[in-house]
């Protein structure tokens, strides 16, 4: 498991030396979202952020599952507080973030929206001070989303640097993807979506399913769909979700896990560090002036 990290390692070493590493408190932010659930999301989220940490990228996940979470599970961590208890200032930040493998960091979120609408502008600027951890310690801030469309989903997608949407082969799964590009797209929330497919029988088959959804993004929408990669479908992957672990640490040479860190080599790539473009303010901010604002107009 060490030579992989190694490897791994020496594959990016020139692309840091290109000057890709992280100025202070500049964090790059990536949600993860899916138009339905049971497309493998939360596990390609933990899989991809563990590949880059073995990396030497120090990453946390924010389990924002506001329904189903279960990062911890699939890690097999024992969370005993959450974001809320930031929020009350019944614990401290690090007092609440759960510690993984490979410099990896999870976040669990909790049901916490209500909690900061209710605050006020003293109370967030406290928040979103202790939460400045996230933009000036951490290289890469995974978002995982809850599956399908909401108003906290969007939210969390207007406010982060990137967005990578997941998707299988499944009918359903490309109808409920394309959703949420034509949401995207209408409110101009990103002027450029990663797309992974899962789950394919094939390299080719995700690259005809890629090939299929661009070519309806580029004749209806404005906005450009880039392939960040496919995943086979592999009996080790559920083999490891079993065992609670994640499989590029249990299987480093299945099929999925070379695929998964292909797709997180191709995330951390010069070029595809522009896949949306850095935004102003950090995303904590962002997210809570979105909040906020949203509160305000109803």
């Amino acid at each position: 498991m060490a030579d992989q990290a190694e490897r791994l390692r020496a594959i990016v070493q020139g692309q840091r030396d290109m000057g890709s590493s992280r100025p202070k408190g500049a964090s790059r932010t990536i949600v993860v979202a899916s138009g339905k659930g049971g497309v493998g999301k939360t596990n390609l989220v933990i899989n991809m952020a563990l590949t880059m940490g073995q990396l030497g990228r120090k990453t946390m996940i924010l389990d924002a599952d506001l329904g189903m979470a279960n990062v911890d599970i699939l890690l097999d961590l024992k969370p005993v507080y959450t974001l809320i208890d930031v929020m009350s200032g019944k614990k401290e930040l690090q007092e609440v973030i759960l510690r993984g493998p490979y410099n990896l960091e999870v976040l669990p979120g909790g049901s916490c929206i209500p909690e900061i609408i209710n605050m006020d502008t003293r109370q967030r600027e406290q928040l979103i001070s202790r939460l400045s951890y996230l933009e000036n310690e951490v290289d890469i801030l995974f978002i995982d989303c809850s599956a399908g469309i909401s108003r906290n989903v969007l939210s969390f997608i207007a406010a982060a640097d990137d967005l990578v949407l997941i998707t299988t082969p499944e009918p359903t799964a490309i109808t409920d993807v394309y959703s949420v590009i034509k949401i995207v797209d209408k409110y101009c929330m990103h002027a450029s979506v990663g797309l992974i497919v899962n789950m394919v029988g094939s390299m080719r088959e995700g690259e005809q399913i890629f090939d299929r959804i661009a070519r309806v993004c580029h004749n209806f929408l404005n906005l450009k769909l880039t392939h960040v990669g496919s995943v086979d479908f592999d009996q080790h992957v559920q083999k490891a979700v079993i065992n609670c672990s994640p499989y590029v640490l249990q299987y480093p040479r299945s099929r999925a896990a070379q695929a998964t860190q292909q797709i997180a080599r191709h995330l951390l790539g010069v070029d595809t560090a522009k896949l949306s473009g850095r935004k102003e303010n950090g995303f904590v901010r962002r997210l809570f002036q979105r909040w906020v604002g949203e509160t305000a107009e109803r």
